[in-house]
């Protein structure tokens, strides 16, 4: 069992206001919720949105019968909450009728597709992501040497918690296999009526091939025999649907600056292997770099969106081949990084980006100092 980012989770909960946790499937939200709820003093109801009743009193949109059903409660949750026709509404009402009471809401990526929550609960939420588990978290019950000797497992099966905490190589795959096959398309295909999985499928091994690297969109779509922006779309579901993460170009309008493609990372490097079907050993596999430059470049996004850390992120490259991994921009300064899996080679920053930005931070990270960027 690890301790989450967002626990214990009453430090966050507040009258007048939805507590929304949502994220990837398999992530650990009803958990958290469960572990919640089994320690507060405070009475409280726990529904979820698989229920047909629930659906029918809360889809409603009925105040009276809501507010009914909920009397007595000092908090009310829901797990799997996207499940629910228009459970923004429903929320809405809830918070404002029911001031006094505590409200926190599970769901998946769907929330974000269908749009459910945004408007009616505007200034009426707060809303977290939860991730799979980030070294950040891993500290809790890991020292930082410990982490380190880790590092092969991490790139090699990811940081989904239950494929952590398996026993053995077999089942660590077998979950893989499991959580590819059987949830990660699963928002996309209820919310877009894609009838095609095998596209999508087809699209992120292509995707898993290119980690690192700028992707051609027309490319994608001959390769997928799709028209481009059908491709556009689907990398928009799979964006939204925590699948993966896209990067563009910095650019601060320098002729050499290449922004009109982007780069995409998997959410998670095992499901990214999973794909490819390849969980080798580091060592006997020529992707060390690859997955090295995906580990981090999530993991930053963890640790900035766990600390409450906000930055624009890009890459950088020019037409002469000059790159850096990473581009943080935030407090009005800029911050590089580039990802190196070996610390033999030094690496300097390229001329063009000293030139013309003379004042930005860059820093080479490697697996002896990646802690001190994400811990």
């Amino acid at each position: 069992m690890f301790l989450r980012a967002y626990e214990p989770l009453e430090k966050h909960l507040e009258v007048g206001k939805a507590l929304i946790i949502f994220g990837p499937r398999r992530t650990g939200k009803t958990t958290i919720l469960q572990q919640f709820l089994k320690k507060t003093h405070k009475r409280y109801k726990l529904d979820s949105g698989d229920n047909i009743r629930v659906r029918d009193i809360l889809g409603s949109q009925d105040f009276s019968r809501i507010i009914s059903y909920l009397e007595g409660y000092d908090i009310y949750a829901i797990d799997e909450a996207q499940n629910i026709p228009s459970i923004g509404m429903a929320l809405k009402i809830i918070v404002d009728q029911c001031p006094n009471m505590q409200v926190v809401v599970t769901g998946s990526s769907s929330f974000e597709l269908a749009g459910q929550i945004g408007e009616p609960l505007t200034g009426r939420k707060k809303t977290f992501i939860l991730y799979p588990m980030s070294q950040l978290e891993l500290l809790q019950s890991y020292n930082r040497f410990e982490l380190t000797e880790g590092l092969s497992d991490f790139l090699v099966f990811g940081s989904y918690p239950e494929v952590l905490t398996a026993s053995t190589y077999n089942k660590k795959k077998e979950l893989l296999y499991e959580l590819t096959q059987s949830y990660l398309l699963k928002d996309i295909l209820a919310f877009d009526k894609i009838k095609h999985s095998r596209t999508l499928l087809d699209l992120l091994m292509l995707l898993a091939y290119q980690i690192g690297n700028e992707v051609s969109l027309n490319e994608l779509a001959t390769k997928l025999n799709i028209d481009v922006k059908t491709v556009q779309r689907y990398l928009d579901l799979l964006e939204k649907t925590f699948v993966i993460i896209r990067f563009n170009g910095f650019s601060r309008n320098l002729r050499d600056e290449v922004t009109n493609k982007a780069k995409y990372y998997f959410i998670d490097t095992g499901i990214r292997n999973a794909l490819i079907n390849q969980f080798n050993p580091l060592d006997m596999r020529n992707d060390q770099g690859a997955l090295w430059e995906n580990f981090m470049q999530v993991e930053r996004i963890k640790y900035r969106t766990y600390k409450g850390m906000y930055a624009h992120s890009y890459f950088w490259r020019t037409y002469q081949q000059q790159e850096i991994d990473l581009i943080e921009e935030y407090e009005g300064k800029l911050h590089a990084f580039e990802f190196k899996w070996s610390s033999k080679k030094q690496v300097r920053p390229p001329k063009t980006w000293s030139t013309a930005y003379p004042d930005a931070d860059y820093k080479v990270i490697t697996p002896e100092n990646y802690q001190s960027i994400i811990l």
